[in-house]
This record gives structure tokens, C-alpha cells and sequence, in this order.
């Protein structure tokens, strides 16, 4: 009786070791995706009032979880039933990457505040915060729901590279999933809260020596990283996206392996393909939204 239970311990043990190891490589696998997930959330987490930054930081944080709790079980039954189908979901969120990312930069480029009267007329429109939070609150949900699929993916692809059983892909794969969660929305937390450190740091010091400078540089210096952020974060956008359209379509993959130097980082191919596959994206929703309002006059 004692041997079969120390055997069952024996068993749980090796079971512990194979899910440890398993997410330690799958977490140096999607270490790359996990800096990216971090620069574009944290992008989308800021640009609010400070007393709202944590409220929608938890709101787009629950909105993760709830992606993982889709995701998990979604790519286990479709690794099941028809693999492909995974690599096709990829790709149509990596076009929506692609999109986000393009369009914040045609943004930029084409349609920069107006001078003059047409700046104070629309300065004078009530800006209604509650629908511009819940807006962005939802496209930070969005763009989340792409980057932790192809978390999943990856750390899915660890665990079937060691040909582990299927509980310790489900249990390693989820390991992953919540630790990425907590991991980027702990340090975004830590970057929207900057100045409410250095406000603390400067009252605890009595406005002198050291700590008041560091309260002063972090004060000053959140501005700073939020426009860094912004600017990583559209990046981001582009080489998540290009990285997709790399791996994922086969065509692509081999043009890109017979036509691109070797001695050229991966990242440069990658990221012209998040611009061109964005172009094309942003040009058709344009084209798409002209024919609407063209279109929709006459169904009334």
C-alpha cells in the first residue's frame, strides 16, 4: 500500500518536472511577444485621468483573462478537430494588427490637429470620455485577444516539440498564459502609477536629497515613456503582425528565405510586411467606409 502511494508521488513528481521545464522554454520562447504585449497595453493604458488609469488598466486586465479562459480551451479543440484552423485564426488577427498599427501611423502622416478656427470649433465639442474609455478599452481587449493566441501557439508548441502527454500541455500552456497576464499588466501598472511614486517619494522626503530627485525624475520622466511607448507600441503592432504573415503563410515564408540576405535580422523582413499588409488593410477599410456612406442613404 505504502509502495503504490510513494509510486503515485513519484509519478506527480515527474509530472511537476515535465511542466516546469516545459514553461520554462516556452516563457524564453515567447519572451519576444511578451516585451511587445508589454509596449502596445502599455500604450493603451495610458492617456487618461489619473484617477481612471487603474480602473480601465483592471478592466482591459480582466478582458485578458477572459481571452485566455476562450483561447485555451478554443486551441486544444481546434488542435483536435482541425489544426489549420489555428494558423487561419492567426492570420486574420495578424491583419488586424497590421491594421491597428498602420492606421495610428496614417493617423499621424495625414490628419494632424487642424489650425486655426476648426481646432477651437472642435475643442468646443463635449468629448464624451465615458464612450472614448469603453472604445478603448475594448481595442485593448482586441489587440490582447491576437498577442495571447499566439502566446498560446508558442507555448503550445513547446509542449508538443517534447511530446508530453496532454495534461502537461493543458497545465504548462495555462501556466504560461496567466503568467504573462500578470506579468505585463503587473509592470504596466507599475508604468501609468510613475508620477503617483514620485509625488510619494517627494512627500515623504520633505522636497530634499536623494529621494527627491528620483521622485522629480520619475514625475517628469512618465511623459517621456508614454510617448516612448507609443511609438514601441505601433511597432510592435507591425512586427507582431509581420511575424504572423512570416511564420504562418508558407508562401511568404520561402520568399522571404530565397529573396532576403541571411546576414539581415528577421525583424526588417517582418516588419515591411506589418507595413505593406497594413497599407492594404487600412486602404481597404477606407475604400469600404466610403461605400457605405454611399451606400446606406439610399436603404432608408
Amino acid at each position: 500500500m505504502a509502495s503504490g502511494f510513494f509510486a503515485i508521488l513519484d509519478d506527480i513528481g515527474a509530472l511537476m518536472d515535465d511542466i516546469a521545464v516545459t514553461s520554462k522554454l516556452a516563457t524564453k520562447k515567447t519572451a519576444g511577444i511578451l516585451g511587445d504585449d508589454l509596449a502596445v497595453n502599455a500604450e493603451k493604458a495610458t492617456g487618461f485621468l489619473a484617477s481612471r488609469e487603474i480602473p480601465v488598466l483592471w478592466a482591459i486586465t480582466k478582458g485578458s483573462f477572459i481571452n485566455k479562459l476562450i483561447i485555451l480551451p478554443l486551441v486544444f479543440l481546434l488542435k483536435w478537430l482541425y489544426e489549420p484552423a489555428i494558423n487561419y485564426i492567426l492570420i486574420l488577427g495578424g491583419i488586424y494588427l497590421a491594421y491597428e498599427g498602420m492606421e495610428k501611423i496614417v493617423e499621424f502622416l495625414f490628419h494632424r490637429e487642424k489650425k486655426g478656427h476648426e481646432v477651437v470649433q472642435e475643442a468646443t465639442l463635449p468629448e464624451d470620455d465615458e464612450n472614448s474609455e469603453k472604445s478603448k478599452i475594448s481595442s485593448a481587449i482586441k489587440t490582447d485577444f491576437i498577442l495571447s493566441l499566439e502566446i498560446v501557439i508558442i507555448a503550445l508548441g513547446t509542449a508538443l516539440e517534447k511530446q508530453h502527454p496532454l495534461i502537461t500541455q493543458i497545465i504548462s500552456v495555462s501556466f504560461v498564459a496567466i503568467i504573462a497576464t500578470v506579468g505585463v499588466y503587473g509592470l504596466v501598472a507599475l508604468i501609468v502609477r510613475m508620477d503617483d511614486a514620485g509625488y510619494f517619494l517627494q512627500k515623504k522626503s520633505q522636497n530634499k536629497g536623494f529621494l527627491n530627485g528620483l521622485g522629480q525624475v520619475l514625475i517628469k520622466g512618465l511623459p517621456i515613456v508614454i510617448k516612448v511607448l507609443g511609438v514601441v507600441g505601433t511597432v510592435a503592432l507591425l512586427l507582431v503582425s509581420g511575424g504572423i504573415f512570416h511564420h504562418y503563410i508558407e508562401v511568404i515564408h520561402h520568399w522571404v528565405s530565397e529573396n532576403i540576405p541571411a546576414n539581415i535580422p528577421e525583424q526588417v523582413p517582418q516588419f515591411g510586411l506589418g507595413v505593406v499588409f497594413g497599407l492594404v488593410a487600412v486602404l481597404l477599410a477606407t475604400v469600404g467606409k466610403k461605400i457605405f456612406k454611399l451606400v446606406k442613404p439610399t436603404n432608408r
